[in-house]
C-alpha cells in the first residue's frame, strides 16, 4: 500500500515538473534575457543624449524611463508564459495608474514642465530671471521645482508649473544691456548744455559701449520739470554699476554747471 501511494506522488511530481518545470525555465530565461535588454537599453540611451548635450536631469529621467519599461515588458511576458492573463492585469494598472495620477495632478504638472523646462532651457543655472513673481539667480532647474536665490539672498523653491505656465524673463540672457534713465532739469536751464554733460559723463565712461548709440532725447515736458531721456548700452554685468555711478555723477556735474534739478512743490494761497 505505502509503495503505491510513492508511486503515485512520484507520478504527481513527475507530471508536475514536466508541466511547469519548462515553464520555469522559460520564464527565468526571459527575465535573464530582458535584465539584459533592458542594461542595452539604458546604456544606448545614455550614449544617445550624451552626444545631444542633454540636461543631466533628463538624461537620468530617460535613461530610468527606458529601463522601468523594458522590464515591465519582460515581466508580462514571463506572466503570460504561466498561462495568466495579462490583458485584465494592464487594465488594471492602467485604471490605478489613472487613479494615482489624478491624484497626484498637481505634482505632475509640475513634472511635465520641468521637463519641458530642461528640453527648451529659457534660461540656465546662473542666469538672473523673473518668473512666477520672483526675482533672482537660478541656482538650481530640477523636474518639479526651480530654485532661485534673491538679490538679498532668500533662498526659493518655485513650482515649474506656475514658471512655464507664465511669462519668464531672463534679464541675463543676453551679452549687452540697455540702461533706460530719466534726468529731470528745470524749465529754466538749458537742454543743450544739459544733453552736453551728460553725454560727456557717458563718454568718460569705458563701460559704455560705442555701439548700439547712445540716445539722449527729451522724453517729457511734466508738471515740474523737463525730463530727459538717457539711453546708454553696456554689458550685461555692468548694468547697475553704471546706473548708480550714472546718477551720483550727474547730480555731481549738474551742480558744478548750475543745471536745476528740481523737486517737485506745492504753492498754497492764503484765501483772502
Amino acid at each position: 500500500m505505502e509503495n503505491v501511494n510513492v508511486d503515485k506522488i512520484w507520478e504527481a511530481l513527475t507530471q508536475f515538473a514536466m508541466v511547469y518545470g519548462l515553464r520555469v525555465i522559460g520564464a527565468v530565461l526571459v527575465l535573464i534575457v530582458g535584465r539584459i535588454v533592458a542594461g542595452w537599453a539604458r546604456k544606448l540611451t545614455r550614449k544617445a543624449l550624451a552626444k545631444t548635450d542633454t540636461d543631466q536631469a533628463i538624461v537620468s529621467f530617460a535613461v530610468s524611463l527606458v529601463y522601468f519599461l523594458v522590464m515591465a515588458f519582460t515581466w508580462i511576458a514571463v506572466l503570460k508564459n504561466f498561462g495568466i492573463e495579462t490583458a485584465s492585469l494592464v487594465a488594471v494598472m492602467g485604471a490605478a495608474g489613472f487613479a494615482v495620477g489624478f491624484a497626484l495632478q498637481g505634482s505632475l504638472s509640475n513634472f511635465a514642465a520641468g521637463v519641458m523646462l530642461l528640453v527648451f532651457r529659457p534660461y540656465k543655472i546662473g542666469d538672473f530671471v523673473e518668473v512666477a513673481g520672483v526675482t533672482g539667480k537660478v541656482m538650481a532647474m530640477q523636474l518639479f521645482t526651480t530654485i532661485i536665490n534673491t538679490p538679498d539672498n532668500i533662498r526659493i523653491m518655485v513650482p515649474n508649473g506656475k514658471i512655464f505656465g507664465d511669462t519668464i524673463k531672463n534679464i541675463t540672457a543676453e551679452d549687452t544691456r540697455r540702461v533706460d534713465m530719466v534726468v529731470g532739469i528745470g524749465y529754466g536751464s538749458d537742454i543743450g548744455k544739459a544733453m552736453a554733460v551728460i553725454k560727456g559723463l557717458l563718454e568718460a565712461d569705458s563701460r559704455v559701449l560705442k555701439e548700439p548709440e547712445t540716445q539722449i532725447a527729451v522724453g517729457e515736458l511734466a508738471d515740474c520739470s523737463v525730463n530727459l531721456l538717457v539711453r546708454p548700452w553696456c554689458a550685461t554685468d555692468d548694468y547697475w554699476g553704471v546706473k548708480l555711478d550714472f546718477t551720483r555723477s550727474v547730480k555731481e556735474a549738474f551742480d558744478r554747471e548750475g543745471i536745476e534739478i528740481p523737486f517737485p512743490q506745492m504753492v498754497v494761497h492764503k484765501p483772502e
